[in-house]
């Protein structure tokens, strides 16, 4: 079986290559294609990996390659992790928003647009290829926006299985369940329970927990309430809400304590980050090392090898288990078009990944997914064909984006700054 990387050369790469190995019984990879555009990097990177894997015996092979089509070829499962003008063109997208006096960030607001805008082409030529080469493979799509990303190749290229996939709901998960130790005193496997969501990526909203068919969500929302174990947000918001909102609604609901700390910059996010991957690809580079280090999570993917690998051990194994990801939810969730794809339990088994019956959310959260809903549809129109109508309208119906008399201003600034890495279709 081969398993391909495209973004293989991220510093994220030896914690998925750490997750592979742990279930190498249930996954009985052969080939681990590891492919990237920087060579040298990839070089650092695929070294350290073939160090990992020969360290546990060797149980697959480790290709490294410049080749897209090369990798894609016959590949079981594709996994893209890239990121188009890399760490330079996230402080872009950063600063971006902070000029503009708007969240400056990677997924969300202006930045996760400017990201889009780059990434989305690529992707739709990558899924192309999988369908040429790979027709019978799964492509899991850990690129961010990992949702707007799936929602456009569920729309262009539909003959492909694609998932957007996201360590944000198994990190929610885990935090709830650390919340019912310490304040309930259940003890609790994550294998053992399954978590309720619905919504979008980084806009989804926690809405249940199951464990063995009990929901045990009053009790996560009566300690939510007497002890607030998330300080991030505050307890009438909960209350209102019986629910839990994914981190990321920070930007929405607080909005002007993100663009408080956005005047502290630098170091923003992504300079942080640079900082970080030095480190890193430090360690990689030192033949002596064969095992991860401590500081990766620093990077920030934690439980992104436990997701992975466990999505892709539940398709091959045919094991029918419940994970949250990203799909069009096809009727899932009454009253939604069909084509949405939205970040939702999901059975999966080796026919695939199939959306589960969903109640539709309540109109407190519903009027903010279907503003952010439509910012995608038409961010992904404009991504495919080139269109500034469709980047202006989506600027304009964002809860993040700026206010209309500053709409083209924004948008020529996000295009100027991102010439070279858009497509011909642009018109700049």
């Amino acid at each position: 079986m081969k398993l391909t990387v495209i973004g293989g050369g991220s510093t994220y790469t030896p914690e998925l290559i750490d997750g592979l190995l742990e279930r190498r019984d249930q996954l009985p990879i052969t080939q681990l294609w590891l492919m990237d555009i920087d060579e040298e990097r990839l070089e650092v990177v695929g070294g350290f990996a073939r160090r990992m894997v020969e360290a546990q015996g060797g149980p697959f092979e480790v290709h490294l390659t410049t080749d897209r089509r090369a990798s894609i070829e016959g590949a079981r499962y594709v996994i893209t992790q890239f990121r188009v003008g890399g760490m330079a063109a996230r402080r872009e997208d950063e600063y971006l928003g902070r000029r503009h006096g708007l969240i400056g960030q990677e997924t969300t607001g202006v930045g996760g647009m400017a990201k889009a805008l780059r990434t989305i082409p690529v992707m739709i030529d990558i899924a192309r290829e999988v369908q040429e080469l790979a027709p019978d493979a799964l492509l899991a799509s850990f690129t961010n926006p990992a949702g707007l990303i799936a929602q456009a190749v569920s729309l262009h290229v539909p003959e492909v299985d694609v998932v957007g996939v996201c360590n944000g709901p198994f990190w929610a998960k885990m935090e709830i369940l650390e919340a019912l130790k310490e304040y309930g005193g259940r003890d609790i496997h994550p294998d053992d329970a399954e978590l309720q969501a619905l919504g979008l990526n980084h806009l989804s909203w926690f809405r249940g927990l199951l464990v063995d068919g009990e929901d045990l969500w009053p009790e996560v929302m009566d300690i939510y309430d007497k002890h607030t174990p998330d300080d991030r947000w505050d307890r009438n918001t909960i209350n209102a809400l019986q629910m839990i909102p994914n981190g990321y609604f920070e930007y929405y609901y607080y909005t002007d304590r993100k663009l408080a700390l956005q005047e502290e910059w630098p170091p923003s996010r992504a300079e942080t980050v640079m900082e970080i991957e030095k480190e890193l690809l430090a360690y990689y580079a030192d033949p002596a090392h064969d095992t991860p280090p401590d500081s990766l999570m620093k990077r920030g993917g934690a439980y992104y090898s436990t997701v992975a690998a466990q999505l892709f051990t539940a398709h091959y194994n045919d094991l029918g288990e419940t994970h949250v990801v990203n799909v069009a939810h096809q009727g899932a969730v009454p009253g939604y078009p069909e084509d949405w794809v939205l970040e939702m339990p999901c059975k999966v088994d080796a026919q695939g990944i199939h959306p589960l019956p969903a109640e539709p959310l309540p109109l407190v959260s519903y009027g903010l997914m279907a503003a952010v809903k439509a910012y995608e549809m038409l961010t992904v129109d404009a991504a495919v064909n080139g269109d500034r109508i469709a980047a202006y309208q989506a600027l304009l119906v964002h809860p993040l984006g700026p206010q209309a008399n500053r709409v083209q201003t924004v948008l020529d600034d996000m295009l100027e700054t991102n010439r070279h890495h858009l497509p011909d279709t642009w018109e700049l």
